[in-house]
Order: C-alpha cells, then sequence, then structure tokens
C-alpha cells in the first residue's frame, strides 16, 4: 500500500545547503510538520507509534552541532527531526546508512541509540561511505559523540558489504550515489543485496524520494509494490524528500 505525506510549503521550506545548523522555521512548526508525517507513518502501518522524546532530540541536534565538521548538507532540520524520530520509535537493534558523506545523516538515524540523544540500546550502527576520505572524516565525527564504538563508519562499497552483513537488517536507511549510469538508481541494487537479511517489520529509508524520483524509478516501483512491502509512504516535507517503507 503506497501513500504521500505532503505539506502545502514543501516547495518553499528550502535548505541552505553550506549552512547546517541554520533555523529554518519557528521549532514549534517543525515539530507539528514532523507530527503529521509520523501520524501517516502509524496510519499506514510503519510505525507503532509516534511518541518520541523532544528533549533527547534537542541535545542530539546540539551535539552534532558543536562536534561534528559538516561541509554542506541537504538534511533540513525537518528531515534531520523525523529520521531521528524514526529510529527512537522503531529502535532498531542492527541499522545501516548506506552514502554518509561526512557522517551526518547516519547520525540523524544513529543518533537515537548513540550519543547525548541516545533513548535506547543498539548492536550495530554502521554508516557505509564508498569514498575513503570521506568515510574517515565521518568517522572521526561519530567518535567526537559517540566513545561506545556502537555507532561506527566504515569505508567500503554498500552492495558488497550489506550482502555479507551477517545479523538481521532491522533499518537501511539509502542515500548513496552509483556510478554516472546510475546515480541514486543504485538504492535500488543495496535493498535486493539486503533483502535476504530483512526480517518482517524491517524498515527502509530512501532519501531524495522527489528531487530524484525519476533515477529512483524502479526502487519506487518495488518499495512501492504490495508483494514486496506492505507499505510505503513518500513523505514530502522539503525538496527532496524521503521514502519510508515497511517489510
Amino acid at each position: 500500500m503506497s501513500h504521500t505525506f505532503q505539506t502545502e510549503d514543501w516547495d518553499q521550506y528550502t535548505m541552505d545547503y553550506p549552512q547546517p545548523h541554520r533555523e529554518l522555521e519557528p521549532l514549534a512548526r517543525e515539530i507539528a510538520v514532523v507530527d503529521d508525517a509520523l501520524a501517516a507513518l502509524v496510519d499506514a502501518g510503519i510505525l507503532p507509534h509516534g511518541n518520541y522524546d523532544h528533549e533527547k532530540m534537542l541535545a542530539h541536534r546540539r551535539a552534532v552541532a558543536e562536534l561534528f565538521e559538516i561541509p554542506w548538507t541537504a538534511i533540513s532540520p525537518r528531515m534531520q527531526r523525523l529520521l531521528y524520530a524514526i529510529n527512537a520509535v522503531a529502535q532498531p537493534v542492527n541499522m545501516l546508512a548506506a552514502g554518509v558523506f561526512c557522517g551526518n545523516t547516519f547520525f540523524s538515524n544513529a543518533g537515537a541509540a548513540a550519543g547525548p540523544g541516545a533513548c535506547y540500546r543498539a548492536e550495530n550502527l554502521i554508516g557505509i561511505e564508498i569514498k575513503p576520505e570521506e568515510a574517515a572524516r565521518a568517522e572521526r565525527n561519530v567518535r567526537r559523540i559517540d566513545p561506545t564504538g556502537v555507532a561506527r563508519v566504515v569505508a567500503a562499497d554498500a552492495v558488497d558489504y550489506v550482502a555479507a552483513f551477517d545479523a538481521p537488517i532491522h533499518l537501511l536507511y539509502l542515500d548513496a550515489d552509483g556510478d554516472a549510469a546510475r546515480g541514486k538508481g543504485i538504492y535500488y541494487d543495496i535493498l535486493r543485496a539486503a533483502w535476504n537479511r530483512m526480517p518482517d517489520g524491517a524498515i527502509v529509508l530512501a532519501h531524495n524520494s522527489v528531487n530524484c524520483a525519476e533515477r529512483l524509478a524502479h526502487y519506487l516501483d518495488f518499495v512501492r509494490d504490495g508483494e514486496n512491502f506492505r507499505a510505503s509512504v513518500n513523505i514530502i516535507f522539503d525538496g527532496e524528500g524521503l521514502e519510508v517503507s515497511a517489510k
């Protein structure tokens, strides 16, 4: 079952890429928009509820702003909050994130179980970045905020890494880029490589469901097919978008 959640201002809510911590709207408005998106995920049966600790989320945000080196990001405050909240509610034991650049998007997910925003305990929180220099920077960022090592970044090809992962994948975040021919279309390849390790109830989050929808056509067709996923919701509250799918 496929649904769309879309705010009226999605095309006017614009991220300033070089200023990752810039406030784009009053906090109350940000929270209300994300709460409505979470309600849509609950209605679709993807999440059991939409409740998360707002203070822990802000503690996570403050720590990232203070400790992370972020040259630029497309992750808006709304998206940061949504990613954190989904993980805080779903509480994946093993979370893998493919295509993490400097680690900001990875830790928007992992921050629900690591650092000052942690609200549950996970076994594996793994960011996968194919460029060694970016993986190294992301790992440095993560180490500043998570001394435990539960959250970590590896330099690897995401398709190969998820295929070889030897435990269930409870949440898979996709933000990778493939070669010139595939681009964001590599999401489909990563998902298929992870498929046999994803139990019923596993969640897949695909960033760029709006601005890269053409390249993601095969991926979106697959996750919106009821034979493959029981529910999928396209969250559109900024120009990037997030497809949220539950197996």
